[in-house]
């Protein structure tokens, strides 16, 4: 049985460069999703909404490997939207007031009814957030993104050149509308922080 790796397969989308900024045409994909707020180092809000999603994308993995599909694919990695309601207090001086929606991308052929059969296999966890699970489509577009080599305090040039970008092309955004998205491809626990890899990506305004 082949074992699908959606990141190589959408390899434009989860592998961009970290010499320049590019844009990408962001097709509409499916997700699962939670909501929430706090600094994501020390709130445990965020934790239990990592640990929901995962719970939830490995359960589905089994579900369609074993089941009539016999699909064999890799789990995708954590990404988050960050956001505040005043985007003057987007900085890192203070990130408890810092919103977010922490997803999981979903192979095409999980459909809601399978999410709903995995969500009532993960209940017996009792995991705080799975309730706060949501499985729906998100469509971001034209965005610019970059790959940031190095750790998440690091990220602030990667980011700047990344807005710089998107003004000198001409476009704009706005971060309460289009979110700043970052997309984790290294696990913490056990990658360096100079080597940890993180695709920051910016949707800009079309319109």
């Amino acid at each position: 049985m082949k074992k699908i790796d959606f990141k190589k397969e959408l390899k434009y989308l989860y592998n961009p460069s970290a010499k320049e900024v590019v844009f990408v045409d962001v097709p509409e994909m499916t997700f699962l999703m939670i909501d929430g707020m706090g600094d994501p180092n020390t709130a445990q809000e965020y934790k239990d909404a990592i640990e929901a999603l995962y719970s939830v994308s490995y359960a589905l993995k089994f579900m369609i490997k074993k089941g009539e599909m016999t699909i064999d694919y890799v789990v995708m990695p954590l990404e988050s939207l960050w956001w505040t309601d005043d985007m003057t207090q987007f900085t890192t001086d203070n990130k408890d007031v810092w919103k977010w929606t922490s997803m999981i991308m979903q192979p095409q052929f999980v459909i809601k009814d399978l999410f709903d059969n995995a969500v009532e296999q993960v209940k017996k966890k009792n995991l705080p957030a799975l309730p706060k699970t949501r499985f729906e489509t998100f469509y971001e577009g034209l965005s610019a993104q970059i790959m940031h080599i190095g750790p998440y305090s690091a990220e602030g040039p990667n980011i700047e050149k990344l807005h710089n970008f998107i003004k000198e092309n001409g476009y704009e955004f706005d971060g309460l509308v289009q979110k700043h998205h970052e997309i984790y491809l290294s696990d913490p626990r056990r990658t360096k922080p100079e080597k940890m890899k993180t695709v920051i990506r910016q949707p800009v305004k079309t319109e």
